[in-house]
């Protein structure tokens, strides 16, 4: 299940690093020891995205300015994403960096119909390798159209997906057709407006930091549609549970995409669009204006 988590935010224009995954890590780590229930203290089978909202650039990162935030969560059990949920209503006010939120209501996605073909865009980065301390290979780039990017993704999906316990060893051994293939038009053009798609972002893992090289681009996954549903649940690659590697279809079929989850804050409303009327302030045009302006 996937469900959508969103905040009020009380400091408009206050900002996050622009790599703050660790932040987000931390604060439901800590929300999930805060609970008190040990079986889901080294739970790692859910994933969430980096905070989302309307942000403007600066040096010192992303400066949020919408009243609402959101951060997607996911994960196969619904007892713990329940759990993680009740925390985090049970927590008044939330700071994140200098982020100022509240906790309001969730939304939960439809689950889309995945199949052995699916396009994915990465909502948070995709990081290949767990590096081990006090060493460089976690950094090292390695090219998206290389068999090695699809091959290491293969070995760590299909470790944790053995790991997890869900499937049979005939299941298992059923999984081998396993292909990432990336939008490598996408890439390329990236590339020619030198802009970045590979980036080295901080992991903090029992109080050690690492540096890992992360990868934001849109790929197509070839593999059964367990393996599918497993990586759209609960994220693709390393570090899944610390928020990397959590994907989302590049397209969605007609119709709504979420419904109300049974959290809430007490006395909220969520905004309904249509409530709001736009009125035109602009003062009529002149007849003999040279140019106009249209809306969109």
């Amino acid at each position: 299940m996937r469900v959508r988590l969103i905040f009020s935010l009380k400091n408009k224009g206050s900002y996050l690093p622009f790599h703050h995954q660790y932040i987000l890590a931390q604060f439901l780590k800590g929300l999930i020891v805060k609970g008190g229930r040990e079986e889901f203290y080294n739970y790692n089978f859910f994933n969430f995205s980096g905070l989302k909202g309307q942000t403007k650039v600066s040096r010192s990162g992303l400066h949020y300015y919408s009243s609402l935030v959101t951060l997607v969560l996911s994960s196969q059990s619904e007892d713990f994403m329940d759990y993680l949920l009740e925390q985090v209503f049970a927590t008044p006010k939330v700071e994140l960096g200098n982020l100022i939120l509240v906790p309001e209501y969730t939304e939960i996605e439809v689950e889309p119909e995945l199949e052995t073909s699916n396009k994915f865009v990465c909502i948070s980065p995709l990081v290949l390798i767990i590096p081990a301390f006090n060493e460089e290979a976690g950094k090292r780039f390695i090219s998206p159209d290389s068999d090695e990017f699809s091959d290491l993704l293969y070995e760590s999906t299909l470790t944790r997906m053995e790991r997890s316990g869900w499937y049979t060893p005939e299941q298992m051994e059923s999984f081998f057709k396993f292909q990432v293939v990336p939008d490598m038009v996408y890439v390329n053009k990236l590339k020619e407006q030198q802009k970045k798609f590979a980036r080295i972002y901080a992991v903090y893992d029992m109080d050690v930091k690492y540096e890992v090289r992360g990868y934001t681009l849109p790929f197509t996954l070839y593999a059964a549609p367990e393996v599918q549903d497993f990586v759209f649940k609960c994220g693709l690659g390393a570090f899944t549970h610390k928020g990397f590697g959590m994907l989302d279809l590049a397209t969605h079929p007609p119709g709504a995409r979420t419904k109300t989850y049974k959290f809430k804050r007490e006395g909220f409303v969520p905004y309904k669009p249509n409530e709001r009327v736009r009125q035109n302030v602009a003062p009529p045009a002149e007849e003999n204006d040279s140019e106009t302006e249209s809306e969109d």
